[in-house]
C-alpha cells in the first residue's frame, strides 16, 4: 500500500464511523487519570516555554483538545476526517480546528510550541512515519515538545493488528523512540501502562522535544 492510499482509506475509514466514535470517546479521559496527569505535565512545559500554540493532530472530533485547552495552552485541533472536524467545530465552536495530513501539515516552520499526537500516528505505514516526523520536527519551534500515544508492543518491529476502524501498527516504544531521535528529537519520558479489561495491548506515550538551537 502507499502513503496516498493508507491516507485515503484512514480519512475514509474515520469519516464513516465519525458520529459513532464520537458518542463512544468523547468522555474517555474521565476514566483515563494517568492520560490526564501527562497531558497536563505537557501542558504545563508548553506553557512555560510559551514557544506558540499546540497543534493536535489526529483530534477527532475534538475532545482532548478542548481538554488540553482548558489546561492553559492555546491549542487548535488537525484531522484527515472532514466528517471529524465537523463534529469537533460542532462541539467545541470557540476552538479551531482544521482538515489536513500530518506528514504535510499547513503550518510555517518553528511556529509551534508543541504537539499532540495521541494515536494518530498508529495508522500511519511503517516507512512513512520518518517523512512524518521530520514534519513535526519542522513546525515545532526550538525546545517545542512532542507527545505521541500509541499501542505498545515487544516486537522491536512494528507489528500490524486488527483495529476496529482500519489497518494500524503496534510499536514497541524503544523502536519509536529510535525513529524520533534519528529525527532529531530528545526523550524527556515515557509511560507504558497495562491494559484495562476493555483493552487489548498496553498503551504507551512517548513525551519528546526539539532541541534549542546551538
Amino acid at each position: 500500500m502507499t502513503a496516498s492510499s493508507a491516507v485515503h482509506d484512514t480519512r475514509t475509514a474515520y469519516d464513516a464511523v465519525a458520529p459513532l466514535y464520537a458518542e463512544l470517546f468523547s468522555d474517555m479521559l474521565d476514566t483515563r487519570p494517568l492520560e490526564r496527569a501527562l497531558l497536563a505535565a505537557f501542558a504545563e512545559l508548553v506553557r512555560d516555554h510559551d514557544a506558540g500554540p499546540v497543534a493536535d493532530i489526529g483530534c477527532g472530533p475534538g475532545h482532548v483538545t478542548a481538554h488540553l485547552s482548558a489546561l492553559g495552552p492555546t491549542t487548535f485541533g488537525v484531522d484527515l476526517s472532514p466528517a471529524m472536524i465537523a463534529l469537533a467545530r460542532e462541539a467545541h465552536p470557540y476552538l479551531r480546528f482544521d482538515e489536513g495530513s500530518m506528514s504535510a501539515l499547513d503550518l510555517a516552520d518553528g511556529v509551534l510550541g508543541g504537539i499532540l499526537a495521541l494515536y494518530s500516528i498508529i495508522h500511519a505505514e511503517p516507512q512513512a512515519l520518518p517523512a512524518v516526523f521530520t514534519e513535526f520536527r519542522r513546525v515545532l519551534a526550538p525546545g517545542g515538545h512532542l507527545l505521541l500515544g500509541f499501542f505498545a508492543g515487544d516486537d522491536p518491529l512494528p507489528r500490524e493488528f486488527d483495529h476496529k476502524v482500519t489497518l494500524a501498527y503496534r510499536w514497541s516504544p524503544d523502536s519509536l523512540a529510535e525513529l524520533l531521535r534519528q529525527a532529531g528529537f530528545v526523550e524527556v519520558a515515557r509511560l507504558v501502562r497495562e491494559p484495562r479489561e476493555d483493552e487489548r495491548f498496553q498503551q504507551a506515550h512517548l513525551l519528546v522535544r526539539k532541541p534549542q538551537e546551538p
